[in-house]
């Protein structure tokens, strides 16, 4: 059997006229790699995706474009407000040591020709810790960026706060958060990138308080550092404090590769503040959307039955089928950051014919495996927390909104009592009144009962022509009323939930045409005609003053089912 060899070993090997830094050795998988290609590689490991440690200077020349970067604030004076023993000295050190003033460089770029102001922690700076000259540079940045109208991303790298600096230090965490919220008054978006490592006062102030939050693989993050933890004598879970562990439960949008991170920067802010592209010529009426009902077609008995089986035929298209085929440049956000992702509900940003949007829907499951971990698309507390995040975040950037519903309720067992589902429900009505964007709810197949509502508030609320609307499942309904679930097509018949009778009694402002038996025998054509129906509406809405859409919204439904005596 042959012995291993170290990356050492093969190193000595080689001629000594070859340059050692030629090689570069991986510390997590120890091969060996050629310096130059992992340079071509963004500095992330061929064989095991390992994504090594960058300076400051070296994540602003991969994330941003060339020769576009102005340095803001480079000379902040050395706050030493302690008179710390060997402060000075150490920052002298760190100073020569990386060639930088502190541990963040700030100031205005260009990402794929858009304008942004741009931070990037320098973990080589005393671990990238945050004393006063951190947290000014950070919050100088972000006033000005409100101030001058631009996107802001800041790329976090850091142990936590500077226990030099003390109090003062720990000041710079309500700072920073404060000036997150000029930022957000001023309608501008901000990313947070999260690199290894990001800890205690960094990550508990702007470092998580980004519209999205990106990591790349494998960072370590947390509230407090390893030392911290050491001190406390009690042992922390096994790869917790990791990115991945953090997008599981909730905590961040998405985990993205260093090579994928410069294109998906540019994606989101494109949407947030990109111009608008030319919307598609409204459609004739009667092409994809009926706005007036049938009063004069024959009521078959089995008709509202029918149209609940074909609501549920298993090869219908879901939210993920519609978004694939209508919706341009489609990034997945996730989390609702407090507790998990909910992968009954789908959220996240895009475009509808040059139109960007944002787009959240219920997702069904195929499979059995898939069906499982979409929970049949009964979504948790967690699941309407992540919509109304992203609702606001749309609210933000003046982008309107479009939900897609097909639920046959919501989850409801002890799981989703305890952390609080009718509250998720309840708040997300509420608070879907008074978002000055438009909303076009959509009922594509099963629009069941609060699960339903929970996203399904707006200007202009659809349905799909084989869709049905009720306030409980006809099973349901014939067991509560009548103990026998077996009369389901009467209580379907009873609850009047066809697209026609939502229609009828002034629920729903239109019926979307569905192709040939249904969705499902055509789900492209089925998105063309959903696409063509959103772009009607969403033209419409687009001349209504913002400031007016919330009365308007609440006018709407105030008037909902009001007897003709009471008018």
């Amino acid at each position: 059997m042959t012995a291993a060899i170290s990356s050492g070993e093969i190193r000595n090997r080689f001629d000594d006229d070859i340059p050692e830094d030629m090689w570069e050795e991986c510390p997590q998988c120890h091969q060996l790699l050629y310096r130059k290609e992992l340079q071509q590689n963004l500095w992330v490991c061929t064989k095991c995706g390992h994504h090594f440690r960058l300076s400051a200077r070296q994540r602003l020349a991969i994330t941003i474009d060339a020769d576009s970067f102005e340095e803001w604030d480079a000379d902040l004076p050395t706050c030493d407000p302690l008179q710390f023993p060997n402060y000075r000295d150490k920052l002298e050190q760190a100073q020569g040591k990386t060639g930088l003033q502190d541990a963040v460089i700030t100031g205005r770029a260009q990402l794929a020709g858009m304008p942004i102001a741009i931070g990037v922690m320098e973990a080589g700076f005393r671990g990238g810790s945050m004393g006063w000259v951190v947290g000014e540079r950070i919050t100088r940045l972000i006033e000005r960026a409100a101030e001058e109208g631009l996107p802001v991303i800041i790329v976090s790298a850091s142990g936590g706060a500077r226990m030099e600096e003390s109090l003062v230090s720990l000041m710079q965490m309500a700072k920073t958060a404060g000036a997150t919220q000029r930022l957000a008054d001023a309608g501008m978006p901000y990313i947070s990138v999260l690199t290894h490592p990001t800890y205690g006062g960094v990550m508990a102030s702007y470092a998580f308080l980004g519209d999205v939050i990106i990591a790349e693989p494998g960072a370590a993050m947390g509230f407090a550092g390893p030392r911290v933890i050491d001190v406390t004598g009690m042992p922390i879970g096994e790869g917790v404090q990791t990115a991945e562990y953090q997008r599981q439960h909730g905590m961040l949008d998405l985990v993205v590769a260093r090579p994928e991170l410069k294109t998906t920067l540019a994606t989101i802010i494109a949407w947030c503040v990109g111009e608008a592209g030319p919307d598609e010529d409204a459609p004739a009426n009667g092409e994809a959307l009926r706005t007036e009902p049938d009063h004069e077609a024959p009521k078959s008995e089995t008709n509202a039955w029918h149209k609940v089986e074909l609501a549920r035929h298993p090869d219908r298209p879901y939210s993920l089928d519609y978004i694939g085929n209508i919706v341009a440049g489609f990034i997945e956000l996730h989390g609702d950051r407090r507790f998990g992702d909910d992968g009954a509900i789908v959220s996240g940003l895009g475009w509808i014919d040059g139109r960007p949007i944002a787009i959240i829907g219920h997702q069904k499951g195929r499979q059995a495996r898939e069906r499982s971990r979409r929970n049949f698309a009964m979504a948790r507390p967690e699941g309407y927390r992540k919509a109304m995040r992203i609702m606001r975040f749309a609210e933000k950037v003046g982008r309107p909104i479009v939900t897609l519903i097909d639920t046959p309720g919501a989850h409801c067992l002890d799981e989703a009592e305890a952390r609080g589902i009718s509250e998720a429900i309840a708040s997300n009505q509420r608070d879907m009144f008074s978002l000055k964007v438009p909303i076009v709810p959509v009922i594509i197949g099963e629009g069941g009962s609060g699960g339903a509502i929970g996203i399904g508030v707006g200007d202009r609320v659809l349905m799909m022509e084989n869709s049905y609307y009720s306030v409980i499942a006809p099973e349901s309904c014939a067991a509560i009323l009548w103990r026998n679930r077996s009369l389901k097509e009467e209580a379907a018949d009873a609850l009047r939930l066809t697209a026609e009778d939502a229609l009828r009694l002034g629920i729903i402002d239109g019926i979307i045409r569905e192709p040939g038996e249904g969705a499902h025998s055509d789900p492209k054509q089925a998105a063309q005609y959903l696409r063509r129906a959103l772009n009607l509406v969403l033209n419409e809405l687009s001349q209504i003053d913002r400031d007016q859409l919330p009365a308007l919204r609440y006018a709407k439904f105030r008037e909902m089912g009001r007897p003709a005596e009471c008018e």
